[in-house]
């Protein structure tokens, strides 16, 4: 592995549940795994009142809690701590990123981290636009433009600057505009590291190696040979607490729009001219753009939207969506979505891409469902008791990362009977380790400056494209939301979507 140069990470929203749960813990393992530079520096920045003993005592917390390795090791997390460091600020207040960036000189001094800076953006959507102006704002801490030409007589600020940024990238294509053009007025797109934790799960990442790496699929990754091909991510929990904040996005924008069209995108997109970071994205980015519009009118046949409704599950009980905290009675935002999309290109020539989300469903999982087409005259059938079935290759993104495929095989006997059966791995079997998590690579990329797992600015754009209309058509619509009960798998709306066309979800 190559090592990472120098670098101070800052973290915005250092007192947030990501912070604590994924990205301090992140640190550390990185760290474990000779990762982290050994000239680094870590400093929390959030609204919460907090020493840097305080927030190192934190930073112990966090990791011995929820460390993917364990034990923890004392002498790593020990050295680790010693160059962490809090500044307790608004996230709009200049005074408080001037005193960052005389934290950030103090780190150069101190820890060699060779005026090389990294920000990282866990933060609410609405704080975007302050910090990414501060940051602009104190050219000590950002460093000036290469491409300024304000600053082309002076000499540019050494060091690289970068900035990682959560979703949502916008909340429709006008406000994603809108944040491009504010990060592009400070950064360039090489600098932005638009995250979208997905892409930096193990069998996400196999899906190119999976697809262009193995002759048996290669050739038949078509609409010759794949009648359809089925995304799912479902979450078992309702809203809880996050009523308030959830009914401003719905599960289309949550979940659709970033992490299942990533998904989507790296099925269908054409193979790249290399394995860099610009030829993998210029390949997404004309999936999103080759994707059928859904006009307004079209919305109630190609789409589903529901809302769940009363009841119990995985522990959690609820009166229904409209009655939890912080949603309005008369809501119609949605906590499940399916649709049916087409991409319009010489590979997907109609085959159907089935896309599903939602809260309170049976089962917490994320996967690719790939299914191919049945021979076309099936020799066994007259003799056969029973069917034979279409082959499907699964790609499990979450729990249980790995891939199955699904085959046909004679059940043992003297009658000819047919079974479908599975070959498969599971990461964790076949490589006797745990995958690390996500946010790992995600971050140790960003300190590279390898931008492949990440989203570019048009890419979020073109996605956008595909969205807008739908939520305008639902606007526009005068069929509310479909009822589910919670552990179900949805509306039975959702379910006629796909068995109208003789096909169903697995």
């Amino acid at each position: 592995m190559p090592s990472a140069p120098p670098c101070a990470l800052v973290l915005f929203g250092a007192s947030g549940d990501l912070a604590k749960r994924k990205l301090l813990p992140g640190m550390y393992e990185l760290a474990r795994e000779k990762l982290l530079p050994e000239k680094f520096a870590l400093i929390g920045f959030a609204r919460s009142e907090m020493t840097d003993e305080a927030f190192r005592a934190e930073f112990r917390t966090a990791v011995e809690k929820f460390a993917r390795t364990k034990p923890v090791d004392q002498a790593i997390l020990k050295k680790l701590e010693s160059c962490v460091y809090y500044q307790q600020g608004d996230y709009g207040s200049p005074d408080a990123h001037a005193a960052l960036t005389k934290k950030l000189e103090m780190c150069d001094a101190t820890h060699g981290t060779a005026n090389n800076r990294l920000f990282y953006l866990s933060t609410p959507p609405e704080t975007f636009a302050p910090v990414i102006e501060n940051l602009g704002k104190h050219a000590a801490t950002l460093g000036r433009r290469a491409d300024d030409p304000a600053a082309a007589a002076t000499k540019p600020a050494a060091g690289w600057r970068r900035i990682i940024i959560e979703k949502p990238f916008g909340t429709d294509l006008a406000s994603a505009q809108a944040l491009n053009a504010q990060l592009h007025k400070h950064f360039r797109e090489s600098q932005v590291f638009r995250i979208d934790h997905y892409l930096g799960k193990e069998t996400v990442q196999n899906l190119m190696v999976l697809r262009f790496a193995n002759s048996i699929f290669e050739p038949i990754w078509n609409y010759k040979y794949i009648d359809h091909v089925q995304v799912t991510v479902s979450e078992t929990l309702g809203v809880g607490s996050r009523g308030g904040y959830y009914d401003k996005s719905g599960a289309t924008r949550d979940m659709v729009q970033n992490h299942i069209f990533q998904l989507l995108a790296l099925v269908a997109m054409e193979p790249p001219t290399s394995l860099d970071a610009v030829s993998i994205r210029d390949e997404k980015t004309k999936v999103f753009k080759s994707i059928r519009p859904i006009r307004a009118d079209q919305v109630d046949q190609f789409t589903v939207r529901g809302q769940y409704s009363a009841g119990e599950h995985a522990g959690q009980k609820s009166d229904g969506y409209t009655k939890e905290k912080g949603v309005p009675a008369e809501s119609r935002t949605e906590t499940f979505s399916a649709m049916k999309l087409f991409v319009d290109n010489w590979r997907w020539s109609g085959t159907p891409f089935y896309l599903r989300t939602g809260k309170f469903l049976s089962e917490k999982v994320s996967e690719i469902v790939v299914r191919f087409r049945s021979p076309p005259l099936t020799l066994f059938q007259k003799q056969c008791e029973t069917a034979v079935y279409p082959n499907d290759l699964i790609i499990r993104v979450q729990p249980d990362e790995g891939v199955i495929w699904r085959i046909n095989g004679k059940v043992p006997g003297g009658q000819m009977n047919i079974k479908s059966v599975k070959l498969d791995f599971l990461y964790k079997e076949t490589f006797n380790v745990e995958p690390p998590e996500a946010y790992e690579r995600l971050i140790f990329d960003s300190m590279l400056g390898d931008q492949t797992l990440f989203i570019r600015g048009d890419e979020v754009e073109a996605a956008w494209a595909v969205i807008d209309p739908i939520e305008q058509g639902w606007l526009a619509s005068k069929v509310p939301p479909h009822g589910y009960k919670p552990g179900s798998w949805g509306p039975k709306a959702a379910f006629d979507l796909i068995e109208e066309d003789g096909r169903r979800w697995i």
